[in-house]
């Protein structure tokens, strides 16, 4: 028999962990690796706009990364639960990115809204979506374990995505859009 991605187990708004457990949908734990999920799927699309093989490759690790992270907290935390395979490393590699393209940007002076080019947006959706997922992390840690390299990976992973996004603006040449306050 072929393996269907239907099981029907979910049709009364309940899903199961990695371990057994059964919690509902809306469940802060579900929230969480669901959002993982969602910016995996954004960094996806950074990835396909990305022009340098360099961020496109790093892109694509952090991929990985969430999707690790994504099954540590699909867990049940009362039985096993797998680390999320992250390393200081993985922060440090952010923040080598982070400077890389942050060296030849040029001084943020003013307020930026995302836009001027889908490449630039993506990226800042991705962020977007990264903060919600670090929130609702943080919002978990409260009540049931989580590795705390999670939260400060996520914390720097939006870092990186808003210097993505300016550093796509840069190599493609498009200006950013400044952030302009009501004057009257």
């Amino acid at each position: 028999m072929a393996f269907r991605i239907y099981t029907k187990t979910g049709d009364a708004g309940e899903t199961s962990l990695f371990g057994g457990r059964r919690l509902p949908k809306d469940h802060l734990r579900i929230e969480a690796y669901g959002t993982v999920d969602e910016l995996n799927s954004f960094l996806g699309l950074v990835s396909d706009g990305l022009e340098e093989e360099t961020n496109r490759v790093l892109v694509r690790q952090i991929q990985s990364r969430l999707f690790d992270l994504g099954a540590s907290l699909a867990s049940d935390p009362e039985k096993f639960t797998p680390s999320p395979s992250l390393r200081e490393s993985d922060i440090a590699s952010l923040e080598e990115a982070i400077d890389r393209m942050d060296a030849i940007l040029p001084p943020l002076k003013n307020f930026i809204l995302p836009g001027g080019h889908f490449a630039v947006s993506y990226c800042h959706l991705a962020r977007c979506v990264c903060r919600r997922a670090e929130r609702l992390v943080v919002a978990l840690a409260r009540t049931e374990p989580v590795d705390e390299i999670v939260v400060k990976y996520l914390n720097r992973l939006s870092d990186f995505l808003f210097v993505l996004a300016r550093y796509q603006g840069h190599v493609l040449g498009i200006p950013e859009v400044l952030w302009q306050g009501r004057t009257d």
